[in-house]
Protein backbone atom coordinates (compact mmCIF):
# COMPACT_ATOMS: atom_id res chain seq x y z
CA UNK A 1 0.00 0.00 0.00
CA UNK A 2 1.30 3.44 -0.94
CA UNK A 3 1.58 5.63 2.18
CA UNK A 4 2.98 9.01 1.07
CA UNK A 5 2.71 10.40 4.61
CA UNK A 6 4.76 7.63 6.22
CA UNK A 7 8.19 9.13 5.57
CA UNK A 8 7.26 12.67 6.72
CA UNK A 9 5.82 11.31 9.95
CA UNK A 10 8.87 9.10 10.55
CA UNK A 11 11.11 12.12 9.96
CA UNK A 12 9.12 14.16 12.48
CA UNK A 13 9.41 11.41 15.08
CA UNK A 14 13.17 11.22 14.51
CA UNK A 15 13.51 14.87 15.54
CA UNK A 16 11.75 14.41 18.90
CA UNK A 17 13.97 14.90 21.96
CA UNK A 18 14.80 11.83 24.05
CA UNK A 19 12.75 11.86 27.23
CA UNK A 20 13.85 8.53 28.68
CA UNK A 21 10.82 6.69 27.31
CA UNK A 22 9.31 5.73 23.95
CA UNK A 23 7.84 8.68 22.02
CA UNK A 24 4.05 8.95 22.35
CA UNK A 25 2.56 9.78 18.95
CA UNK A 26 -1.08 10.47 18.13
CA UNK A 27 -2.64 10.32 14.67
CA UNK A 28 -5.98 12.08 14.33
CA UNK A 29 -8.42 12.16 11.47
CA UNK A 30 -12.07 11.79 10.60
CA UNK A 31 -13.62 8.38 10.07
CA UNK A 32 -12.16 6.68 7.01
CA UNK A 33 -9.20 9.07 6.68
CA UNK A 34 -6.60 6.29 6.89
CA UNK A 35 -5.27 7.17 10.34
CA UNK A 36 -5.22 3.58 11.64
CA UNK A 37 -3.39 2.31 8.54
CA UNK A 38 -0.78 5.04 8.93
CA UNK A 39 -0.46 4.43 12.68
CA UNK A 40 0.18 0.73 12.15
CA UNK A 41 2.78 1.43 9.47
CA UNK A 42 4.64 3.87 11.72
CA UNK A 43 4.60 1.37 14.56
CA UNK A 44 5.88 -1.46 12.37
CA UNK A 45 8.73 0.63 10.94
CA UNK A 46 9.94 1.73 14.39
CA UNK A 47 9.45 -1.49 16.33
CA UNK A 48 6.61 0.03 18.26
CA UNK A 49 3.09 -0.68 19.39
CA UNK A 50 -0.19 0.71 18.10
CA UNK A 51 -3.69 0.85 19.47
CA UNK A 52 -6.70 3.08 18.94
CA UNK A 53 -8.75 5.44 21.02
CA UNK A 54 -11.59 3.13 19.94
CA UNK A 55 -9.96 0.34 21.99
CA UNK A 56 -10.56 2.19 25.26
CA UNK A 57 -14.27 2.87 24.98
CA UNK A 58 -16.19 2.66 28.22
CA UNK A 59 -18.06 -0.62 28.60
CA UNK A 60 -21.66 -0.92 27.49
CA UNK A 61 -22.74 -0.89 31.14
CA UNK A 62 -20.74 2.25 31.89
CA UNK A 63 -22.19 4.07 28.89
CA UNK A 64 -25.69 2.95 29.84
CA UNK A 65 -25.11 4.52 33.24
CA UNK A 66 -24.03 7.79 31.61
CA UNK A 67 -27.09 7.65 29.37
CA UNK A 68 -29.34 7.22 32.40
CA UNK A 69 -27.77 9.89 34.58
CA UNK A 70 -26.26 12.46 32.19
CA UNK A 71 -27.80 12.27 28.69
CA UNK A 72 -29.33 9.46 26.56
CA UNK A 73 -26.96 10.17 23.64
CA UNK A 74 -24.02 9.03 25.77
CA UNK A 75 -25.05 5.43 25.18
CA UNK A 76 -23.46 5.86 21.74
CA UNK A 77 -19.69 5.29 21.81
CA UNK A 78 -17.31 7.69 20.16
CA UNK A 79 -17.64 11.26 21.45
CA UNK A 80 -15.36 12.57 24.20
CA UNK A 81 -16.54 11.27 27.55
CA UNK A 82 -17.19 7.76 26.25
CA UNK A 83 -13.55 6.67 26.56
CA UNK A 84 -11.72 5.26 29.57
CA UNK A 85 -8.81 7.69 29.73
CA UNK A 86 -7.45 6.06 32.89
CA UNK A 87 -7.14 2.76 31.01
CA UNK A 88 -5.33 4.50 28.15
CA UNK A 89 -2.91 6.22 30.49
CA UNK A 90 -2.21 3.10 32.56
CA UNK A 91 -1.50 1.18 29.33
CA UNK A 92 0.98 3.85 28.20
CA UNK A 93 2.64 3.81 31.63
CA UNK A 94 3.05 0.03 31.51
CA UNK A 95 4.49 0.17 27.98
CA UNK A 96 6.95 2.86 29.08
CA UNK A 97 8.18 0.60 31.86
CA UNK A 98 8.62 -2.43 29.62
CA UNK A 99 7.66 -6.01 30.33
CA UNK A 100 4.30 -7.58 29.54
CA UNK A 101 1.41 -5.21 28.85
CA UNK A 102 -2.16 -6.21 28.08
CA UNK A 103 -3.30 -3.96 25.24
CA UNK A 104 -6.90 -2.75 25.34
CA UNK A 105 -9.38 -3.96 22.74
CA UNK A 106 -13.04 -3.40 21.93
CA UNK A 107 -15.50 -5.61 20.03
CA UNK A 108 -17.64 -3.20 18.01
CA UNK A 109 -20.14 -5.90 17.04
CA UNK A 110 -20.75 -6.77 20.68
CA UNK A 111 -20.37 -3.08 21.60
CA UNK A 112 -18.22 -3.99 24.59
CA UNK A 113 -14.69 -4.66 25.79
CA UNK A 114 -12.86 -7.79 24.78
CA UNK A 115 -9.48 -9.21 25.88
CA UNK A 116 -6.63 -7.69 23.88
CA UNK A 117 -3.21 -9.03 22.87
CA UNK A 118 -0.15 -8.98 25.10
CA UNK A 119 2.82 -6.82 24.21
CA UNK A 120 5.98 -8.38 25.60
CA UNK A 121 8.75 -5.78 25.31
CA UNK A 122 9.40 -2.07 25.63
CA UNK A 123 8.30 -0.53 22.30
CA UNK A 124 10.35 1.81 20.16
CA UNK A 125 7.33 4.10 19.84
CA UNK A 126 3.73 4.17 21.09
CA UNK A 127 1.26 5.20 18.39
CA UNK A 128 -2.38 5.89 19.22
CA UNK A 129 -4.91 6.83 16.55
CA UNK A 130 -8.25 8.46 17.23
CA UNK A 131 -10.71 10.69 15.45
CA UNK A 132 -10.69 13.47 18.07
CA UNK A 133 -7.06 13.39 19.22
CA UNK A 134 -5.91 16.97 19.71
CA UNK A 135 -9.39 18.50 19.51
CA UNK A 136 -9.80 21.68 21.54
CA UNK A 137 -12.89 22.74 23.47
CA UNK A 138 -15.24 25.29 21.91
CA UNK A 139 -16.37 28.59 23.35
CA UNK A 140 -19.77 28.53 25.03
CA UNK A 141 -21.22 30.76 22.32
CA UNK A 142 -20.32 28.15 19.67
CA UNK A 143 -22.37 25.56 21.55
CA UNK A 144 -25.56 27.61 21.69
CA UNK A 145 -27.18 26.53 18.43
CA UNK A 146 -27.52 22.92 17.20
CA UNK A 147 -25.63 22.21 13.98
CA UNK A 148 -27.54 19.17 12.66
CA UNK A 149 -30.74 17.18 13.01
CA UNK A 150 -29.30 14.96 15.74
CA UNK A 151 -28.62 17.94 17.99
CA UNK A 152 -31.93 19.61 17.16
CA UNK A 153 -33.96 16.44 17.79
CA UNK A 154 -32.08 15.01 20.78
CA UNK A 155 -30.10 17.82 22.39
CA UNK A 156 -32.30 20.87 22.12
CA UNK A 157 -31.11 22.26 25.45
CA UNK A 158 -27.42 21.61 24.64
CA UNK A 159 -26.71 19.40 27.68
CA UNK A 160 -25.02 16.66 25.64
CA UNK A 161 -22.73 18.89 23.61
CA UNK A 162 -21.88 21.02 26.66
CA UNK A 163 -21.00 17.93 28.72
CA UNK A 164 -18.76 16.63 25.92
CA UNK A 165 -17.12 20.03 25.55
CA UNK A 166 -16.36 20.08 29.29
CA UNK A 167 -14.61 16.71 28.95
CA UNK A 168 -12.50 18.08 26.08
CA UNK A 169 -11.49 21.07 28.20
CA UNK A 170 -10.35 18.94 31.14
CA UNK A 171 -9.35 15.26 30.99
CA UNK A 172 -8.87 15.10 27.23
CA UNK A 173 -6.82 18.30 27.18
CA UNK A 174 -4.51 16.87 29.85
CA UNK A 175 -4.17 13.65 27.84
CA UNK A 176 -3.35 15.49 24.61
CA UNK A 177 -0.69 17.49 26.45
CA UNK A 178 1.13 14.24 27.22
CA UNK A 179 1.72 13.40 23.54
CA UNK A 180 5.10 14.17 22.02
CA UNK A 181 3.63 14.52 18.53
CA UNK A 182 0.07 14.76 17.20
CA UNK A 183 -0.52 14.40 13.46
CA UNK A 184 -3.85 15.49 11.97
CA UNK A 185 -5.07 14.02 8.67
CA UNK A 186 -7.52 16.74 7.67
CA UNK A 187 -10.41 15.83 5.37
CA UNK A 188 -11.31 18.30 2.60
CA UNK A 189 -14.60 18.88 4.43
CA UNK A 190 -17.13 17.14 6.62
CA UNK A 191 -19.18 16.29 3.53
CA UNK A 192 -16.42 13.87 2.47
CA UNK A 193 -16.58 11.94 5.74
CA UNK A 194 -19.83 10.14 4.84
CA UNK A 195 -18.34 8.86 1.57
CA UNK A 196 -15.21 7.68 3.40
CA UNK A 197 -17.27 5.99 6.12
CA UNK A 198 -19.40 4.20 3.52
CA UNK A 199 -16.29 3.07 1.61
CA UNK A 200 -14.85 1.78 4.87
CA UNK A 201 -17.94 -0.32 5.57
CA UNK A 202 -18.12 -1.60 2.00
CA UNK A 203 -14.56 -2.82 2.40
CA UNK A 204 -15.54 -4.73 5.53
CA UNK A 205 -18.61 -6.18 3.82
CA UNK A 206 -16.79 -7.00 0.60
CA UNK A 207 -19.53 -5.39 -1.47
CA UNK A 208 -22.07 -2.57 -1.70
CA UNK A 209 -23.97 -1.34 1.33
CA UNK A 210 -27.42 -2.78 2.00
CA UNK A 211 -30.37 -0.50 1.15
CA UNK A 212 -30.84 2.23 3.70
CA UNK A 213 -27.42 1.77 5.30
CA UNK A 214 -25.98 5.01 3.88
CA UNK A 215 -28.83 6.97 5.49
CA UNK A 216 -28.12 5.21 8.81
CA UNK A 217 -24.44 6.10 8.59
CA UNK A 218 -25.30 9.70 7.72
CA UNK A 219 -27.30 9.90 10.92
CA UNK A 220 -24.58 8.16 12.94
CA UNK A 221 -21.74 10.48 11.92
CA UNK A 222 -23.78 13.45 13.11
CA UNK A 223 -22.55 12.45 16.59
CA UNK A 224 -19.08 13.52 15.41
CA UNK A 225 -19.94 16.43 13.14
CA UNK A 226 -19.52 19.31 15.58
CA UNK A 227 -16.04 18.38 16.74
CA UNK A 228 -14.88 17.27 13.29
CA UNK A 229 -15.90 20.60 11.77
CA UNK A 230 -14.24 22.42 14.67
CA UNK A 231 -10.99 20.51 14.12
CA UNK A 232 -11.03 21.19 10.38
CA UNK A 233 -11.50 24.90 11.14
CA UNK A 234 -8.36 24.96 13.27
CA UNK A 235 -9.62 23.63 16.60
CA UNK A 236 -6.94 20.96 16.82
CA UNK A 237 -3.69 21.14 18.77
CA UNK A 238 -1.74 19.20 16.13
CA UNK A 239 1.99 19.49 15.56
CA UNK A 240 1.63 18.40 11.93
CA UNK A 241 -1.44 18.78 9.74
CA UNK A 242 -1.72 17.12 6.34
CA UNK A 243 -4.64 18.26 4.19
CA UNK A 244 -6.12 15.41 2.14
CA UNK A 245 -8.17 15.40 -1.04
CA UNK A 246 -11.26 13.24 -1.59
CA UNK A 247 -9.01 10.28 -2.54
CA UNK A 248 -7.08 10.68 0.75
CA UNK A 249 -4.00 11.96 -1.07
CA UNK A 250 -2.02 14.73 0.64
CA UNK A 251 -2.45 18.09 -1.04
Amino acid sequence: MDLPLLDPVLEAIATLPWRGRPPLVGIAGAQGSGKTTLARAVSERLGGVQFSLDDVYLTKTERADLAAHVHPLLAVRGPPGTHDLALLQSTVTSLNQGGRTALPAFDKLADDRTPGPMFEIRPGVIVIDGWCLGATAQDATALAAPINDLERDNDGDGRWRTWINDRLATGYAALFDSFDLIVHLAAPGFETVLDWRCEQEEGLLGGPLPPGRRAELARFIQHFERITRHMLAGGCRADLTFHLDEARRPI
